[in-house]
């Protein structure tokens, strides 16, 4: 009778559970296959994700660190949690960097053939040029090793114009970032060592759009600062071409981007307390903080809505959780991860335990999977669920990953961590560009990654690591 109630209850839930884990008794527990259809059914049908998006989105906007917009989510992160009565909501206040890009983002070939505007976007953090701009002869080259192999003879005076294309090979399309993502990040400053007196990147980016693409970069102490920018792939495309026709052609750059003093922003905490282990925290969070030049809907917004609503959800089910589950939407991932750095330090100093810590960073695309930084048997335990998951959405946990914010707590304190993964074949025509907007997101596919997360916790919570 027992296997076969639970059969039953199993084959009801088939629209998200293909098998449900083994009890010591051979049997699964119908509690939990019960509990995450009920979470999947509430998120498809009443989940408030997507509209809690639409506002951030479309009231409050671009949310680069230290500016208005930021400001601004943080007054409606920490009024939509108040009205949605968590248990606790508290802000955590970080200092912040202050960069703003300004008004003119201009890049041109002169060459024999007239000028050719290319599409152009500072990198951020980068300084601006003198105001009447700089021209300067192209040296176009594939890595940062390649300048330190030409030298200061080749480099001195010169733009160094790095040109490594996205490895479009890799069908996991975030190792082909990884394999780009140092031109933009250490190559202003490699080229700077060099006599370089400004630098363009091709845009890290999947697509083969002009639409340029920003990001970070870190300039080395002692180091000049340098311009750098980001072209679109198409421009990136047409300069090469350029190149080959004329290697002596010159590129004018003129940006007025500049760096500000830095100002007082904050983390926003939201909370459920657990009823038999309050002291003990199971955290889910995104980063409140976007790139300037849209909407940062994927990037980080839908992180940010996914996270409060996991909390909504459990409160919709009248879950009363065992452990303190708590969203945080941390500020300032972009350029310089000041909001999980002073998270991981409060923890510390508060004598906080953190059981978990779960950050969904990679866009509101649908769920695949959880990458995990924890002990063996903690990631055996959490496969051991994978049968709870519907295969379209969590089909794989595998070893090694988190999130920018939440890294702090297992570098410091040894907290294991994990990350959201979805579909990544989209996020890098999207990715810090002027394409992260709200009408780029599919209700459907946020929500369904509001219900895994909701789902993990639920069953973190439930059964312990």
């Amino acid at each position: 009778m027992i296997r076969s109630l639970a059969y039953a209850l199993l084959m009801l839930g088939a629209m998200f559970v293909h098998a449900a884990p083994i009890q010591d008794d051979g049997a699964p527990d119908p509690g939990d296959v019960k509990m995450i259809k009920a979470i999947f059914d509430h998120v498809l049908v009443q989940g408030e994700s997507y509209q809690m998006l639409d506002h951030l989105c479309n009231k409050i906007g671009p949310r680069l660190s230290g500016s208005e917009g930021a400001a601004r989510a943080v007054e409606w992160a920490q009024q939509v949690m108040h009205d949605a009565g968590f248990d606790r909501v508290t802000l955590q206040e970080v200092m912040v960097p202050h960069w703003e890009r300004g008004g003119k983002e201009v890049a041109t070939i002169l060459g024999d053939g007239g000028e050719d505007p290319l599409t152009v976007l500072a990198i951020g953090g980068s300084v601006g040029t003198d105001p009447d701009g700089l021209t300067a002869e192209v040296v176009e080259v594939q890595s940062l090793d390649e300048v330190a192999e030409l030298g200061e003879d080749r480099i001195g005076g010169k733009i160094v114009f790095y040109n490594r294309a996205f490895d479009q090979r890799n069908i996991n399309t975030g190792a082909s970032y990884g394999g780009a993502v140092d031109q933009r990040v250490g190559g202003p400053s490699q080229a700077a060592k060099y006599g370089a007196v400004g630098v363009v990147i091709r845009s890290v980016s999947s697509s083969f759009d002009d639409a340029p693409h920003t990001g970070t970069l870190r300039y080395k102490e002692g180091v000049p600062r340098i311009p750098a920018a980001a072209l679109g792939v198409q421009s990136a495309l047409r300069l090469t071409a350029a190149l080959e026709k004329n290697p002596s052609l010159k590129l004018y750059l003129n940006m007025s981007c500049r760096w500000l003093p830095d100002v007082k922003s904050y983390n926003v905490v939201g909370e459920l307390s657990g009823s038999d282990h309050p002291d003990e925290i199971i955290l889910v969070g995104g980063h409140l903080d976007s790139w300037d030049v849209a909407q940062g809907a994927h990037d980080d917004g839908a992180g940010s809505v996914q996270s409060i609503g996991v909390l909504r959800t459990l409160q919709a089910l009248n879950y009363k959780p065992k452990h303190t589950i708590r969203a945080v939407l941390f500020m300032n991932e972009e350029n310089g991860t000041r909001g999980g750095q002073k998270y991981a330090k409060l923890a510390g100093e508060n004598k906080e335990k953190h059981i978990i810590a779960i950050e969904t960073d990679s866009g509101g695309f649908v769920p695949r999977g959880f990458s995990v930084t924890a002990p063996e048997s903690t990631l055996a335990k959490m496969r051991s669920w994978l049968p709870y998951f519907d295969k379209n959405t969590i089909s794989y946990i595998s070893k090694g990953g988190g999130g920018a914010d939440i890294r702090p707590l297992n570098a410091m304190y040894g907290v294991p961590t994990v990350g959201l993964r979805t579909d990544s074949q989209r996020y890098f025509d999207i990715h810090h560009s002027r394409r992260d907007v709200f009408s780029a997101v599919d209700r459907r596919e946020l929500e369904l990654g509001t219900g895994s997360l909701t789902a993990l916790i639920y069953l973190i919570d439930r059964n312990g690591l």
